[in-house]
């Protein structure tokens, strides 16, 4: 055994806004300890979620200039800070899409350890076209984790990698900030997340919602986030004639005192690779509505336990969906029941376990 710590680098966008994101702060949590030292490097200068170790901020060391030089002023100092560090294993957890770019940031990793975490069914944003230019840089990978079963599946049918494994998102109860249980629902659903129509589908959202009526019960949509598509929802929600019943709230740091009192949340992506929405709201006790997307709604929910799993891009089922768990107050307080204790598994202690006898492997 070696005493000297294993110096860790895990290499992300920001600390900010998405569930990649949010999963490298707690990441950070769970490898960070007696014998690991971690030094949490970002790309873009947003900072919003808690982490653990140090942290090296790239964006705000090269916010001037035109963008070719930041570019190229960014790729130095991440050379310059893995080679001061003496960083031994390097954690990329970002999208990898722009083939030059990566084989620039394989060049600059060096013979250093690396593992790949890929969080997307949608592999064009981890794996680079052409594809077999692709594989032969994760071919030097020293391990490369999904985040859902599914997407280690399609990853090893198209590349038949065996430097794969599959450790799921990991949700923190500590963070949520809930001093006591909820016993009553406010009269509304809710979507948190990124504002992105390629990936979120809010037209089958609302075409959903506006099928099932159940605003009629007195029932609103509440869509809490930030992202590129903003005016995109507020016009189709003008267009649904829907302004009175759907409301848009900023992204919050904490948006856990509205998840707690909806009455469940909703999922209608076109894919996603183990959503933190739905782990989130399973762990505070709220049911979830997902459609069977790929991938990890089905690793989640059990229809009709936890939730209700619904065929993708069928918005008449899934306004069934949505009615169903307003009035069908049995099946409700079933689900909502068994939605804490059936994520127990994913807690940041259980899967800080995994990380950390993959980190043991090394050392």
């Amino acid at each position: 055994m070696i005493n000297s710590k294993l110096k860790v680098a895990i290499v992300s966008t920001s600390l900010a806004t998405g569930g990649a994101e949010r999963f490298a702060s707690l990441l950070s949590k769970m490898l960070e300890d007696d014998i690991v030292e971690v030094h949490n490097i970002i790309i873009n200068d947003v900072v919003d979620y808690n982490y653990s170790g140090k942290l090296y901020n790239i964006g705000k060391l090269s916010d001037s200039g035109f963008s070719l030089y930041k570019k190229i002023k960014k790729g130095f100092l991440l050379h310059q800070y893995l080679k001061q560090n003496k960083i031994q294993l390097i954690i990329d957890n970002r999208p990898r899409n722009h083939f030059l770019r990566e084989i620039i940031s394989s060049l600059i990793y060096g013979n250093r350890k690396k593992w790949f975490v890929i969080h997307s069914f949608n592999l064009e944003n981890y794996f680079p076209r052409p594809y077999f230019l692709s594989k032969k840089i994760y071919q030097k990978a020293d391990k490369l984790i999904c985040v859902s079963k599914e997407i280690e599946d399609l990853v090893i049918e198209k590349f038949n990698f065996s430097n794969i494994v599959t450790i799921y998102n990991p949700f923190e109860i500590s963070e949520f900030g809930i001093n006591k249980e909820v016993s009553q629902s406010d009269k509304y659903i809710l979507f948190f997340g990124r504002f992105n129509e390629k990936v979120k589908n809010f037209s089958l959202m609302l075409e959903a919602f506006l099928k099932s009526e159940i605003y009629n019960s007195g029932y609103s949509l509440y869509l809490l986030g930030e992202g590129p598509d903003l005016k995109f929802i507020q016009k189709k929600i003008k267009d649904l004639d829907l302004k009175k019943f759907v409301r848009i709230i900023p992204s919050k740091q904490n948006p856990y005192e509205y998840i707690s009192k909806s009455k469940y949340t909703v999922l209608t992506s076109h894919f996603e690779g183990f959503p933190m929405s739905v782990i989130e709201s399973l762990a505070i006790g709220i049911p979830v509505i997902s459609v069977n997307c790929k991938s990890g709604p089905k690793e989640i929910i059990q229809s009709e336990f936890n939730g209700l799993l619904v065929e993708n891009y069928n918005s008449t089922l899934l306004a069934e969906a949505f009615k169903k768990m307003i009035y069908d107050e049995e099946l409700f307080r079933f689900c909502k029941n068994n939605a804490a204790q059936s994520v127990a598994h994913l807690s940041l202690e259980n899967i800080s376990i995994q990380w950390k006898n993959l980190i043991l492997q090394i050392k």
